[in-house]
C-alpha cells in the first residue's frame, strides 16, 4: 500500500482511513504552523490532543500570533522548544529551519489568515512559516480563520483556489460566531475535526520510523 499524496484539487480532506490507529501516533511528525488570530486559543487543543496521542508536535508562530497566544505555553503543550524566527536555528548548519520539512508527515497551519495563504499562493517566503511551506514535501493542511468578508472577498477566494490547485488540502472555515460580533463564514474548526482531518494525512509509516 502506497502513502497518501495530496490529490489533484486539494479541495477536501479525502475520505477513507488509514491503517493507523488514530488514538496512537507514535512516531509520526507534526508541524503545526501558527499565524496571529483570536482562534489561536483552539489551536492549543490541536497541540495538547496531538502529543497526547504520541505525535511529535512542533510548533512554529509568526510575529503576530505571539500576540494572542505566548510561545511558553505551546512549548509547555508539546515539550519541545516553539520556533518563531529565522534567526534562530534549531539545528547550527540549517539557518532555514529546512531541516523541519524532511522529518514532517504533515505539515497544518491553524489558524491560516489570509495573509498566508496569499503568501503561500505567490510563493512568498518573508519569515519563518512561509519559508518552511516553500520548503515542505509532505501534506499541507490550512485551517481557515477570518472575518466572513474577508473569506468572501475575492483576492482571497483567488488564493485559496491557487493553493487548492497546487495541491494544499483545506478544513473549513465553519459558520457561527465570530470574534468581530458577526455570525458568518470564517470560524476556525473544531480542534476534534482538525485533528480528525491530521490524522486522514497521514501517510502509512511515519518519515522518521522509516530511516
Amino acid at each position: 500500500m502506497t502513502a497518501h499524496k495530496p490529490d489533484s484539487t486539494g479541495d477536501t480532506v479525502p475520505e477513507g482511513a488509514n491503517p493507523i490507529t488514530p488514538q496512537d501516533l507514535s512516531g509520526f511528525e507534526i508541524v503545526v504552523g501558527i499565524c496571529g488570530g483570536i482562534a489561536v486559543y483552539k489551536v492549543c487543543s490541536v497541540v495538547s490532543d496531538l502529543v497526547q496521542r504520541g505525535a511529535g508536535v512542533t510548533c512554529v508562530m509568526t510575529k503576530s500570533a505571539t500576540k494572542f497566544v505566548g510561545p511558553l505555553t505551546f512549548e509547555a503543550l508539546s515539550g519541545r522548544k516553539v520556533l518563531t524566527s529565522l534567526w534562530k536555528p534549531q539545528y547550527a548548519y540549517d539557518s532555514q529551519h529546512i531541516k523541519l520539512t524532511d522529518a514532517a508527515d504533515v505539515f497544518v497551519v491553524a489558524p491560516a489568515t489570509a495573509n498566508i495563504i496569499a503568501k503561500t499562493a505567490n510563493g512568498l517566503a518573508d519569515d519563518l512559516l512561509s519559508t518552511l511551506l516553500t520548503s515542505v514535501n509532505c501534506p499541507v493542511l490550512f485551517a481557515p480563520a477570518m472575518n466572513d468578508r474577508m473569506w468572501a472577498n475575492p483576492a482571497v477566494a483567488a488564493n485559496v483556489a491557487r493553493v487548492k490547485k497546487f495541491g494544499y488540502h483545506l478544513i473549513g472555515p465553519g459558520e457561527g460566531w465570530l470574534a468581530c460580533r458577526t455570525v458568518g463564514k470564517g470560524r476556525l474548526e473544531e480542534p476534534t475535526s482538525i485533528v480528525d482531518a491530521i490524522v486522514e494525512l497521514l501517510p502509512n509509516h511515519s518519515k522518521s520510523s522509516a530511516r
